[in-house]
C-alpha cells in the first residue's frame, strides 16, 4: 500500500499546523466574525456598519522574493506582516476600512512550527491594520517547492461608503504631495536587492555602520502598515488621493491616483532617503530613473492634499506616529519629474 504520506503529504502535520495557527488567528477576531476557524468559509457580518451605500473594497498580493531572505535567516514571524500590509494598504488608498483577511501558504513539506510563525506574523499584521484573520489555506505540495521554502499570499476586504471613496478625481494641479515615511524596503524590488547585496547567509550576517544593524535585519524589517493611522488622518485632513508605493516605485504608483492629464514634480532635495537605498544605488550603478522606478525610496505612501492643508497633514501624521514630508507638487504635465 502506497499512502498519501508516502507521496509526501502528511495530513497529521497539517492538523498540528492548523491547531497552532488557530491560537494566533483567534486573537484578531471581533464581534463581526460569526464562524470559527475550520469552517469551509469565513463569515463576517457587515450589519450596522452605517453608510448610505456601503461598498466592499478588496485587494490581494503576496510577499515576493523577500521570502528568500526569511529562508536564509530561518526567521518566519515577520513576513506575515508584509503579506497583510500589501493588501490592507492597497484598499486604504480607496478610503476603505479593512474588515478581514485570508492567507494562503504553500510549501513542499509542511513544518508546523514554521507555519505557525508565519501566521503569527499575519495575525500581528491584522492587529496593526484593524482587521480579523477569519481563515486561510495551507497547501502541502511535495516536489513543487524546494526543501525549506514556501510561498505566502493573501487578500483583504474592507468597507467604505460610496460617497467617501477616494478615487483621485478630487486631485488637482497645484495640490501638494505628502510622503509618509516607510520602515525601509517594505517588500518590493527584492529580486534586484538579492542580486546586488545578498550572497548567502554570511552576507546577511554582516553588520553595516550606516544601517546600524546587520544587512539581514535591515532586509527583513516588516512593512509599515498605514491603514489604521490613515483612517484617523482622514478625519483630520481631506485627502484628495492616496498612492501606495510598491513595485514600480514613485514612477508607476504616484500617477495611479491622478486624473488623466495630471502629473507631478518631486522635490529631490526634500526627500529623506534611508541609507539602504544609497547602498543599492552604488552597488547597481543605478540612476534616478531606475531606482525611483523600483523602490519606495523611504516613502511607503504618498498623499495628495490641497496646498493649504499640507502643513496640517504633515503635523497630524507625526502625531499619529508616522514621520512625513512635503515631497512634491501636482502639475499639468503627465508623468513623474524628479
Amino acid at each position: 500500500m502506497i499512502t498519501y504520506k508516502d507521496a509526501g503529504v502528511d495530513v497529521e502535520r497539517g492538523y498540528e499546523a492548523v491547531k497552532l495557527m488557530k491560537e494566533h488567528a483567534k486573537k484578531t477576531f471581533d464581534a463581526n466574525v460569526i464562524t470559527n476557524l475550520g469552517s469551509f468559509g469565513g463569515c463576517y457580518s457587515i450589519a450596522g456598519m452605517g453608510g448610505s451605500e456601503p461598498v466592499l473594497v478588496s485587494g490581494t498580493d503576496g510577499v515576493g522574493t523577500k521570502l528568500k531572505i526569511a529562508f536564509l535567516m530561518d526567521k518566519h514571524d515577520t513576513v506575515g506582516i508584509d503579506c497583510v500590509a500589501m493588501s490592507a494598504d492597497d484598499i486604504i488608498c480607496q478610503g476603505a476600512r479593512p474588515l478581514f483577511f485570508l492567507d494562503y501558504i504553500a510549501t513542499g513539506r509542511l513544518e508546523p512550527r514554521i507555519a505557525a510563525d508565519i501566521v503569527k506574523g499575519v495575525a500581528e499584521g491584522c492587529r496593526l491594520s484593524g482587521c480579523a484573520l477569519i481563515g486561510g489555506e495551507t497547501a502541502e505540495m511535495p516536489g513543487f517547492y524546494a526543501d525549506g521554502e514556501y510561498d505566502l499570499a493573501g487578500f483583504a476586504v474592507g468597507i467604505a461608503d460610496r460617497k467617501d471613496i477616494i478615487d483621485g478625481s478630487a486631485v488637482g494641479s497645484g495640490d501638494a504631495l505628502v510622503g509618509l515615511r516607510s520602515s525601509g524596503l517594505h517588500t518590493n524590488g527584492f529580486s534586484l536587492v538579492r542580486r546586488l547585496l545578498v550572497d548567502g547567509k554570511e552576507s546577511l550576517d554582516k553588520h553595516y555602520a550606516e544601517l546600524g544593524r546587520t544587512l539581514g535585519e535591515e532586509l527583513l524589517e516588516p512593512t509599515r502598515i498605514y491603514a489604521g493611522m490613515l483612517l484617523q488622518l482622514m478625519q483630520k485632513v481631506k485627502l484628495n488621493g492616496i498612492a501606495h508605493i510598491t513595485g514600480g516605485g514613485f514612477i508607476e504608483n504616484i500617477p495611479r491616483m491622478f486624473p488623466q492629464g495630471l502629473g507631478c514634480e518631486i522635490f529631490m532635495d526634500k526627500l529623506n532617503i534611508p541609507p539602504i537605498f544609497d547602498m543599492l544605488r552604488k552597488a547597481g550603478g543605478l540612476d534616478d530613473q531606475a531606482i525611483f522606478n523600483t523602490f519606495n525610496m523611504g516613502y511607503g505612501m504618498v498623499l495628495a492634499v490641497k496646498q493649504e492643508d499640507a502643513d496640517a497633514c504633515v503635523r497630524e501624521a507625526r502625531v499619529l506616529g508616522v514621520e512625513a514630508d512635503i515631497i512634491g507638487v501636482v502639475n499639468g504635465k503627465e508623468g513623474v519629474a524628479l
